[in-house]
């Protein structure tokens, strides 16, 4: 699926078309025109290193611009529903692998050579070289491909047998200048800000849900159930000594939660458990999304559920 065209990358430069696969691998495709084959191979491995580090909120923000700039006539809509509508699911995670792919007339020798090198002898797996050519029968035109070192293709087809979900939230909240666990644990709720990526998936909380929350590179940290959906700052308020006080006036840790830019929004929890930072829950197979919020359905979730609640002694 093409989720950008003409994309700048953080050095100047524009990668021809990006897209995506239904296992959320990003697909540079270089179009082989007038540069040598040593350029195309060396622009291409310079897209590499800045694609491999783009994170979500950048992959959704390029597709709501590709499509405000080439399909003018249509309503924008966020890529991991246009993912829904092509592939039947959404991966759990965005770019975790990318490939490398150079699209040209015919399959040059150079070109080849250099390629074949880089994968056998230093193993580069995802730098690939396809060639189209059109032929006219009379009527008729027929379009052929030919592959060097051709990938392995994800099915377009819905997946089944990720099996059920759950019924239980996974929530990333991100440590920071924004938020601080301490208190979220002090005051009961979790909040995301940042940007429309970020807040969007919190919206979808809704009171009785439990959530799981997992602070990134640390573990998880509690769980909880909602009493409240998301609200901005300016509304948010917690019960404190019998009194419903505005959130604005608590003591705070998070030095730029009140930011007006960043828009923090909030989501009311009711702990059933916590622990400190120190102590955070992270083991061998447990499950991480880049999502705020996420309803995951693979076995790793499951995992992770049912470790956490043995090791928390949570129904």
């Amino acid at each position: 699926m093409v989720i950008g065209r003409e994309v700048v990358t953080a050095y100047g430069q524009r990668i021809n078309i990006l897209a995506i696969d239904s296992e959320g691998t990003l697909v540079v495709l270089e179009l082989k025109r007038d540069t040598t084959p040593r350029e195309v191979v060396a622009q291409l491995l310079d897209y590499g290193y800045w694609i491999r580090d783009i994170k979500s909120d950048e992959i959704a923000k390029t597709f709501i611009e590709y499509q405000e700039r080439y399909h003018e006539s249509v309503t924008p809509i966020a890529i991991d529903e246009a993912m829904r509508n092509k592939f039947g699911d959404v991966p759990d995670e965005f770019n975790t692998s990318h490939q490398l792919i150079i699209v040209t007339k015919e399959l040059d020798p150079v070109t080849e050579r250099i390629v074949s090198y880089l994968t056998e002898e230093y193993k580069v797996e995802n730098v690939r070289i396809v060639s189209f050519q059109v032929f006219q029968d009379e009527d008729h035109q027929y379009l052929t491909r030919v592959w060097m070192n051709e990938p392995d293709v994800p099915s377009v087809e819905p997946k089944v047998g990720r099996g059920q979900w759950n019924s239980e939230f996974y929530v990333s909240f991100g440590e920071g200048l924004h938020r601080s666990w301490n208190d979220a644990k002090r005051y009961g709720f979790i909040s995301a800000g940042g940007g429309e990526w970020y807040v969007r998936t919190l919206r979808t909380l809704q009171p009785g849900n439990r959530v799981w929350v997992n602070v990134p590179k640390t573990g998880y940290v509690g769980v909880g159930q909602v009493t409240a959906p998301a609200v901005r700052h300016e509304d948010f308020k917690v019960w404190q000594n019998g009194t419903l006080t505005p959130f604005r006036e608590l003591e705070l840790e998070a030095p730029n939660v009140l930011d007006e830019e960043h828009e923090e929004y909030f989501v009311a929890i009711n702990w059933t458990k916590t622990v400190g930072l120190q102590t955070a829950v992270s083991e061998l197979g447990f499950f991480g999304n880049q999502h705020t919020v996420a309803r995951p359905r693979s076995p790793r979730w499951d995992f992770t559920v049912d470790r956490l609640k043995s090791l928390w002694q949570v129904d």
